[in-house]
């Protein structure tokens, strides 16, 4: 074990309390944070704008890779602990505002003459205001929300029972993400029933992703914990989401 208590070889996880990690450095933390802004910008970027049918049933595109990104989000606590999860989710709201504000300005900008792409530019791009500030309470909310839950089930199960603090902690915190979101964005647009419909079918949508993704999440969990050499339980850990500090 090297300082801090972080391992330095591959081997059995120790189990750790995340105060014993404070100010230490892991191995592949940084890339597994750049993996979860990544997935959360694109998911937003790429993915949202598009609605797609399959087999009858219309969806908004990104819904199949945005879950991913509460997949990463479980395993950064599982992993790494709450501190260092919260600063993950603070990067990627940072990330997501910095892209809305992008956005804003450059489709804003003059079009030059003869340059015929101004309106599909803003069809993509162009998110109304409401739409970006109920999308980014929504995630600041609803990832505190799993993160937080996983969190407290890994010590109330002792560390057993992985899936079952995945998925419980994704139904919350993705319900959370949904009852913010779409009232927020689309109430007084949409019907009441229209919010309501979409807000649960998503809902069920992402939670059954997180089931179906439940494997993947298991390999790469115990993938990381080797490689790491610790089982990061969050004993003594400071939960308030107004912190960036690990």
């Amino acid at each position: 074990m090297s300082m801090r208590g972080i391992g330095v070889g591959v081997g059995a996880p120790k189990a750790v309390s995340a105060e014993s990690l404070m100010g230490g450095h892991f191995r592949w933390f940084d890339f597994v944070m750049a993996a979860f802004v990544t997935v959360l910008l694109l998911s937003n970027l790429i993915g949202a704008a598009k609605l797609s049918t399959l087999w009858g049933f219309t969806f908004g595109a990104g819904i199949l890779f945005f879950p991913l990104g509460y997949v990463i989000g479980d395993v950064l606590t599982e992993v790494y602990g709450y501190a260092r999860a919260r600063r993950c989710v603070w990067a990627g709201f940072g990330a997501m505002t910095f892209m809305a504000v992008m956005s804003w300005v450059v489709v804003a900008m003059p079009p030059a003459d003869g340059w015929t792409g101004q309106a599909a530019y803003e069809s993509v791009f162009g998110s109304t205001w409401r739409i970006v500030f109920a999308s980014l309470l929504a995630f600041w909310a609803g990832e505190f929300a799993n993160s937080f839950v996983l969190s407290k089930m890994k010590i109330l199960t002792k560390g057993k029972h992985l899936w079952s603090r995945t998925i419980g902690s994704t139904v919350v915190g993705q319900g959370v993400d949904s009852v913010i979101f779409y009232p927020l964005a689309f109430l007084g647009v949409w019907t009441t029933d229209q919010v309501l419909t979409v807000m649960v079918t998503n809902w069920a949508l992402k939670v059954g992703w997180e089931a179906v993704l439940t494997p993947v999440t298991y390999g790469v969990v115990g993938w990381l914990k080797r490689q790491e050499g610790v089982d990061v339980f969050d004993e003594g850990t400071n939960f308030t989401p107004f912190s960036a500090r690990v």
